[in-house]
């Protein structure tokens, strides 16, 4: 495929998706951790603002920091749309070499970098807004072809994480290359990042996954546990939970998601006053409503 038209369908493809980001999504998780819809949305237009001087022949120090910060301004949807169209242009321009952070660079080689962002990031925004993410098997063929040879490059740089194995489709092993888990949703980030906070005995954090009207039912007495109804009530018995133990430590073994139901399977370990360590291990049975938690039923083993 030529090497402008992989670039330019790459892109259309990912303006599109931002040309469906509701009002209410902007904040929402994607995949990267470290952004939320906004500031996705933000790197990639940033790439292609940056591609219109830097295909012209530019240096890095001549742009200088005009492009830094926040470019989508009060309409991320029009910003985008003119970003890409603009890219588009500049992509087709007769040059030499471009003038990278890392030296100077075969035009041709760039705009796969840049289609490479931008197929990755599609999806990564797709997942983020709960659109059917659909990556058009020749654009992964292409940039899969050329990410093999560079992956180690990228991840030795610090701009990937770690290679998740066992993923056979294509598209799902380019996103596994470049250290995404293809089962992402945001509900998957929602329990990730509670259990995180549960781990850290955080509660304000813990809470703020959890919706107001959230029922808990707990492990016990047995046989049917205890039900608290409200996020009051359900604070107020974990924070009983991680006072009354000492050096408490929940970890998450597994996550499965589907919809808007999950299962957790955990381990609860605490110190015991003989010095070693206690343990139980159980399954939470979940609910999630408008990215909270509204209902969790534990279960424990024996």
């Amino acid at each position: 495929m030529d090497v402008v038209e992989l670039h330019n369908r790459t892109v259309k493809a990912f303006a599109e998706l931002v040309a469906g980001v509701r009002a209410d999504q902007w904040s929402a998780p994607t995949p990267c951790s470290d952004w939320d819809v906004r500031a996705l949305v933000n790197h990639v237009v940033g790439e292609e603002r940056w591609a219109v001087p830097l295909m012209a022949g530019k240096t890095i120090a001549e742009v200088g920091d005009t492009l830094d910060g926040d470019l989508l301004g009060d309409d991320p949807v029009a910003t985008a749309t003119f970003a890409a169209r603009e890219a588009d242009v500049a992509a087709a321009a007769a040059i030499d070499k471009v003038h990278l952070s890392y030296g100077d660079e075969d035009p041709h080689e760039y705009l796969r970098q840049l289609a490479a962002d931008h197929l990755i990031h599609g999806w990564d925004l797709a997942v983020a807004i709960g659109v059917p993410p659909r990556m058009d098997a020749a654009l992964v063929d292409e940039v899969g072809t050329w990410f093999a040879d560079r992956e180690q490059i990228y991840r030795s740089a610090g701009m990937i994480g770690e290679h998740l194995q066992g993923f056979t489709d294509p598209a799902e092993a380019l996103l596994a290359a470049s250290g995404r888990d293809p089962r992402w949703s945001p509900a998957l980030s929602v329990l990730d990042r509670f259990g995180t906070a549960m781990d850290q005995g955080d509660l304000d954090l813990a809470m703020t996954f959890v919706a107001d009207d959230v029922v808990f039912e707990s492990t016990s007495p047995a046989p049917d546990g205890q039900r608290f109804e409200g996020a009051a009530a359900v604070r107020a018995e974990w924070a009983k939970l991680f006072a009354e133990t000492t050096e408490p430590h929940f970890e998450t073994e597994e996550t499965v998601v589907l919809g808007d139901r999950a299962m957790v399977r955990w381990r609860y370990s605490w110190r015991e006053p003989s010095g070693d360590r206690g343990h139980v291990r159980g399954v939470d049975v979940l609910r999630l409503r408008d990215g909270k938690i509204a209902e969790s039923l534990a279960y424990v083993k024996g």
